[in-house]
């Protein structure tokens, strides 16, 4: 009996997917629940279990394909008869839709009207057509039920900049071997003398890069995700940054004190992390304007504190969230984010467990680095940045002694948060962490 092996939904808001890496080959004998293929959507980076015990007949998807939900990706052959193997689906390129004669690249740019009809887009696809001025009703989607899917919106984000007769897009090379730098491209038809001048900047910056001995290597689908984040949230925030040191010596005492008999009693290990999402926690409550997103002219003054912790990862960086943070102590902070942690590197997450941050931390001072300047996650406002806790000479009533500092940085939306909050902020969280009271066993 054939099972179909199809594109799973990984939340309420994701509607494609795109496979990685199959980790069986047709000919394969698999078990049920076993992991079968990675895919990567918006939100996370996640491995597929098999539906069904037997043996993998055929893939029809290819690595490095992005298809809609619900599509079929491969076939397993239940009854466990192993075909002959088919060949593995050819890796490759996303293919892109091109802009429908109806509606030109010109006409694809924000107009004055709409047809006030629903669109059927992911939210990736609607952040796209805005960071790039596109207005989705112009564009006739080619994905399931008429769905605008990201291959339509990069047709034609691709088509404003490609030079005529071309394929929209730029394909980086495949091997280490040195291309010709590609052409510097015309202005399609309709495009302003504006878009024409940072396309032909794209092109002279690309040239430019092309020099000497050098490896392409393309970006993962996770990069690339992580890249259009990152610009995006740089576009839209107005990132100001602001710098404390914090004497961790009454908490690192406490931690070496404590983390043996932590680690006996409840089975997991005691880290900084949770001392620092407490002191957070005081500082949302203190100053609320912190927990909050931005909705156009309305500040959103969320209720519940739901603390997004970066995980670096080896194939890039997922930030988990530990939903009602103020509701948990030490011991239930510890836990939660060790579950998240190990599952994030495991590929297990769900999507709903790294949405509905209200704030986020990173730790680049676990690298060794004495402080960062992080970006703001989106939605967010606020990113508390943590270097590394190590001794050093201060001054303490006149006299100097060694204590264990460290040095927090907070990256804020200036549209919300206010100079003088974000240093009272920092000042609460200080205050939490060298006056630290509460037990942890």
């Amino acid at each position: 009996m054939a099972v179909d092996i199809v594109m799973p939904q990984m939340g309420e808001s994701i509607f494609e997917g795109t496979i990685t890496k199959w980790l069986k080959k047709p000919g394969d004998k698999v078990e049920r629940d076993e992991p079968l293929f990675e895919i990567s959507t918006d939100k996370v980076d996640a491995e597929i279990p098999s539906p069904s015990a037997g043996v993998l007949k055929e893939i029809k998807v290819g690595e490095g394909q992005t298809v809609p939900i619900q599509t079929i990706v491969g076939v397993i052959d239940a009854a466990g008869s192993a075909a002959p193997a088919a060949a593995p689906a050819p890796a490759a390129p996303k293919p892109s839709a091109p802009a429908p004669a109806a509606a030109p690249v010109a006409a694809a740019l924000v107009s004055s009207g709409s047809t006030g009809e629903r669109i059927h887009s992911s939210p990736l696809v609607r952040r796209m057509a805005k960071e790039h001025g596109i207005d989705l009703s112009t564009i006739e989607g080619t994905g399931a039920g008429g769905r605008i899917s990201k291959q339509d919106i990069e047709a034609v984000i691709a088509s404003v900049g490609a030079p005529a007769g071309a394929a929209p897009g730029y394909s980086a090379p495949a091997t280490p071997s040195r291309p010709a730098p590609p052409p510097a491209p015309a202005a399609a038809p309709g495009v302003s003398g504006g878009q024409a001048h940072v396309a032909l900047e794209t092109a002279v910056a690309r040239e430019k890069m092309y020099f000497g001995n050098y490896e392409v290597q393309p970006m993962s689908t996770m990069r690339q995700r992580i890249a259009e984040h990152m610009v995006a949230s740089k576009r839209v925030s107005a990132h100001v940054y602001s710098v404390d040191e914090i004497d961790m010596t009454k908490v690192a005492a406490l931690r070496a004190k404590s983390k043996d008999e932590f680690e006996r009693r409840y089975e997991t290990k005691l880290t900084f992390m949770p001392f620092f999402v407490k002191a957070a926690v005081a500082g949302l409550r203190a100053f609320p304007t912190l927990n909050a997103s931005l909705d156009g002219i309305n500040v959103i003054l969320h209720k519940e504190i739901n603390v997004g912790i970066a995980v670096a990862l080896d194939w890039g960086l997922l930030v988990p969230v530990v939903k009602n943070a103020d509701e948990k102590n030490i011991l239930g902070i510890q836990r939660n984010m060790n579950d998240l942690a190990e599952r994030a590197r495991s590929k297990k997450l769900k999507p709903e467990e790294v949405q509905e941050s209200t704030f986020s931390i990173t730790n680049p001072g676990t690298f060794g680095g004495l402080f960062g300047l992080p970006v703001i996650s989106q939605p967010n406002v606020g990113i508390l940045g943590l270097g590394a806790i190590e001794k050093r000479p201060v001054v303490i009533n006149d006299s100097i002694a060694i204590r264990s500092m460290c040095y927090v940085t907070l990256s804020y939306d200036h549209r919300v948060v206010d100079g003088a909050v974000a240093h009272q902020f920092l000042h609460k969280v200080k205050e939490t962490l060298e006056n630290w009271s509460e037990p942890v066993l």
